[in-house]
C-alpha cells in the first residue's frame, strides 16, 4: 500500500488488548500514524505482558502495573481511545463496523484483530468445579496465586511448558507439585527427547512429582471445591488446585462469522493482512507464513506478537515492511534460561553440544546441513548463532558444531 495521507489518517479499530494488540497500537503511533485509533479489550486492564504470569506473577514478583505494557497515561497521550471490558460480537465489514455486546457500533477504516487464544477445557466430570484452574490471564493467574503456598497440594494436567512453569513456581512457594501427562513425556509435543528427559529430571530432583502415560477420567471434588484428580483405572491425586494446561484454541468466531478465510487460525499474509484487505490479524489467532520453512502455521509467542504488530501497522502507514524473523520462544525454569530458534520442520538429525548433565548444553535440529531449530539451556551463545545461522541459511558441520571447543562462529561449512 503505497504511502498516503488517508493510511496515516485512518480510522483504526483494535480487537484484543493484549501484548499483539496493544503493541499494534504502539507501533502505529511509532510509524507516524496520526488517525483515530480505538482499542477494545475484554479485560478490565491495560496491555500487559503474559509470559510472567506463570513465573514472577505466581511468586509475587510483579503486578499488573509492573508488566503493563505502557503506563496509564500513555494512551490519553497518545490518542489511543481505550474500551475495556467490552466485548466484540460482531464485524460487518460492508459498512466497516465493529459492533460490541452494548451494542455501541465502532467504525473502521482498517481493523486489526488480535483476539488470541483461549485455554482448552477438559470435557470431564468435575471440570466446573471451584479449583480447576487455566492460566492465560492475570485473573487466571491471582486465582491460582491464591492456591499456592507452604502445604498446599498442586495438580497439573498437561506437561507443557507452561505446566513446567507453574510447577517450578509452586515449588517455589513451598507447594507441592504433580504434573499428569498423557504421553511417555513432557513436553513431547513440543521439544526433543533430550529436553523433555532433562527437564523432567531436573524438576523431580526439586520434588515435583510426575506421572505419565495418564487418561484423567473425572475432577472430583467437595462443596463445590476440587480435592482430586481421578486417573483412568480409578487412582485418585489429592489436591487444593488443578491447573489445566492442555494447549489452547484460536479465538476465530468473530472472523469466521464474518467471512474471512480460517483454517487453524485466522489466514494472513506476510503484511499480517486477511482475505479482507483492510482487516489484519496478528499474534496467536493467526494461521501465518514462515517462508524460511515454506508453509503456514500458527505461532504462540511474544516474538510473533510483535513481529505481526509491526507488519500491519507498517502496511497500514505505508511503510516498507519490516525485516522476516526466525520464530523465537523462551521459558524461565528455576535458574534455567530455555530459549529456543526455528522450528524443526523437516529435520532428520540431531546434534547436542554441551553438557547436558551441567544445565548448559544445546540440541540443534538439522536437515542436511542447514540449522532448522536450536533449543538452548543456559546457552545464549548458541541460541544467539544458531538463530542468525537458520536465518541464513548457512550451511555448518555437524562435527564442528557438536565440539564446544570450537566457537560457534566458526562452526559454518
Amino acid at each position: 500500500m503505497a504511502l498516503s495521507e488517508a493510511s496515516l489518517e485512518s480510522r483504526v479499530v483494535i480487537v484484543g488488548a493484549g501484548h499483539a494488540g496493544g503493541s499494534a497500537a504502539a507501533f502505529l503511533r511509532q510509524y507516524g500514524h496520526t488517525g483515530p485509533i480505538v482499542l477494545i479489550g475484554e479485560e478490565p486492564l491495560l496491555p500487559y505482558q503474559r509470559p510472567p504470569l506463570s513465573k514472577a506473577w505466581l511468586k509475587g514478583e510483579a503486578d499488573a502495573e509492573s508488566l503493563a505494557l505502557k503506563p496509564d497515561a500513555w494512551y490519553a497521550e497518545a490518542g489511543v481511545s481505550l474500551r475495556l471490558q467490552a466485548v466484540a460480537v460482531e464485524i460487518n465489514r460492508g459498512a466497516r463496523t465493529v459492533i460490541l455486546a452494548s451494542g455501541e457500533t465502532v467504525s473502521y477504516d482498517f481493523l486489526i484483530l488480535a483476539t488470541g487464544a483461549r485455554a482448552r477445557e477438559l470435557p470431564i466430570p468435575g471440570a466446573d468445579l471451584a479449583g480447576v484452574l487455566a492460566l492465560r490471564t492475570a485473573a487466571d493467574a491471582e486465582a491460582l496465586k491464591g492456591a499456592l503456598g507452604p502445604g498446599k497440594r498442586l495438580a497439573v494436567v498437561g506437561g507443557g511448558y507452561v505446566g513446567l512453569e507453574a510447577a517450578a513456581s509452586a515449588r517455589a512457594l513451598g507447594a507441592e507439585a504433580t504434573i499428569i501427562e498423557r504421553e511417555s513425556r513432557v513436553l513431547a509435543r513440543v521439544a526433543c527427547e533430550t529436553l523433555s528427559h532433562f527437564f523432567q529430571d531436573y524438576h523431580g530432583a526439586r520434588g515435583v512429582n510426575f506421572v505419565l502415560n495418564a487418561n484423567v477420567e473425572a475432577f472430583e471434588g467437595a462443596d463445590g471445591h476440587v480435592t482430586g484428580v481421578r486417573m483412568k483405572g480409578g487412582e485418585v491425586i489429592a489436591c487444593d488446585a488443578v491447573l489445566v494446561g492442555v494447549g489452547a484454541y484460536p479465538n476465530v468466531e468473530l472472523a469466521q462469522d464474518a467471512g474471512l478465510e480460517c483454517s487453524g487460525g485466522i489466514v494472513v499474509d506476510l503484511e499480517a493482512r486477511t482475505s479482507d484487505p483492510r482487516v489484519f490479524a496478528v499474534g496467536d489467532v493467526t494461521h501465518r507464513p514462515l517462508p524460511t520453512y515454506e508453509r503456514q502455521f500458527r505461532l504462540e509467542s511474544v516474538p510473533n506478537a510483535l513481529e505481526q504488530a509491526k507488519q500491519a501497522a507498517a502496511a497500514i502507514v505505508g511503510r516498507a515492511p519490516p525485516p522476516h524473523e526466525i520464530p523465537w520462544f523462551w521459558s524461565d525454569q528455576y535458574d534455567l534460561k530455555l530459549q529456543i530458534a526455528g522450528l524443526p520442520f523437516d529435520a532428520d538429525a540431531q546434534v547436542v553440544r554441551g553438557d547436558v548433565a551441567a544445565a548448559k548444553f544445546a540440541v540443534f535440529h538439522l536437515k542436511g546441513d542447514l540449522i532448522q531449530a536450536v533449543e538452548a539451556v543456559n546457552a545464549p551463545p548458541e541460541f544467539m548463532a544458531g538463530k542468525q545461522l537458520i536465518a541464513k541459511r548457512t550451511p555448518v558441520s555437524l562435527e564442528k558444531l557438536a565440539d564446544p571447543t570450537i566457537s560457534m562462529k566458526e562452526v559454518a561449512a
